[in-house]
């Protein structure tokens, strides 16, 4: 018997982890305005943007005055950001934004060629960060990357990235994302790390965040599912990718885990007609076609609605 839970949160990260990898930067305007479709359609928890150096991600340059035109205007819709350091949270409290998130790689490899530090050592300098972010009421989360495999070592071992928790922890983050970002993991592989990590970090919310480099990422959120997990990343028209892993695909298209869990009866309050104009929308500015099974061939009630109309 599958073990499916009634209720799922889904955080659309198109306009962050999307947009980041697209060499077009898109006008601040239409940020806005898809902002505003993409609350229509009902997700109650949306990435707007990062806080990184405008010189490093000029995608993401005018993430503060996003938040400037939107962070009122929408208080029962979490708007968050992703920032690299103790200057983000500034940036944050600057222009309203009251939910950020730091990031740490789960390969130890890659944590010491590009910082010097271990991914643990890299999580315990987030302590400035999070005192910061109390002091401003501002909600602080993080995020593991390639925990479910990384190019350079291959599988990394659980407790590694049990280490990994536990220094979050230690520095008072107990919102923890772990994001498939090299598009390694399987099924079994998350659905083993889901269950492992549920039952030892009671007191973590947890999210996943996969993209769909091996065709795997749909499959790992049922997996996911099944262990116990109710939080879940997708990007609409599965944009995305990621910069450092070789052919790299884009996240889980919104549209896709939309039609999934509707299929199966799990309620998001997104309302996938809303999503998928939205998704639309964006690829059309960014004339190009995303990587979406339901842009292409619709949800089976279009199919069934196509048919009927042409048997009239």
């Amino acid at each position: 018997m599958l073990n499916l839970p009634s209720k799922v949160r889904i955080c659309e990260v198109g306009l962050r982890d999307g947009l980041q990898n697209e060499q077009q930067i898109i006008s601040t305007e239409d940020k806005i305005a898809l902002m505003e479709d993409l609350v229509e359609a009902g997700f109650p928890v949306i990435e707007v943007g990062s806080f990184m150096h405008p010189k490093r991600m000029p995608q993401m340059a005018d993430t503060d005055e996003v938040f400037k035109a939107i962070a009122a205007k929408y208080p029962n819709v979490e708007l968050r950001a992703l920032i690299p350091n103790l200057r983000g949270v500034q940036r944050a409290v600057d222009c309203g934004c009251k939910k950020v998130k730091l990031n740490v790689s789960a390969s130890r490899m890659h944590n010491l060629k590009n910082l010097n530090r271990t991914p643990e050592e890299t999580v315990a300098g987030f302590a400035d960060c999070v005192a910061a972010a109390r002091e401003n009421n501002i909600e602080i989360s993080g995020s593991i990357s390639m925990p479910f495999g990384s190019p350079w070592e291959g599988e990394i071992p659980q407790d590694q990235i049990d280490a990994i928790i536990d220094a979050y922890i230690a520095v008072g983050i107990t919102e923890i994302s772990l994001s498939d970002t090299s598009g390694m993991g399987t099924p079994k592989m998350v659905n083993t790390m889901c269950e492992h990590v549920l039952k030892k970090y009671p007191q973590v919310s947890w999210w996943l965040h996969f993209h769909n480099t091996r065709g795997t990422a749909i499959a790992n959120i049922f997996a996911a599912m099944q262990a116990g997990m109710t939080q879940f990343d997708s990007s609409i028209g599965g944009l995305g990718g990621c910069p450092f892993v070789p052919n790299a695909a884009g996240n889980i298209s919104t549209e896709d885990v939309l039609n999934m869990l509707n299929e199966c009866g799990v309620e998001t309050g997104i309302d996938i007609k809303k999503a998928i104009a939205a998704s639309r929308k964006l690829l059309e500015i960014l004339s190009k076609g995303g990587d979406s099974y339901i842009l292409k061939a619709g949800t089976n009630d279009d199919l069934i609605a196509n048919m009927a109309e042409k048997e009239a």
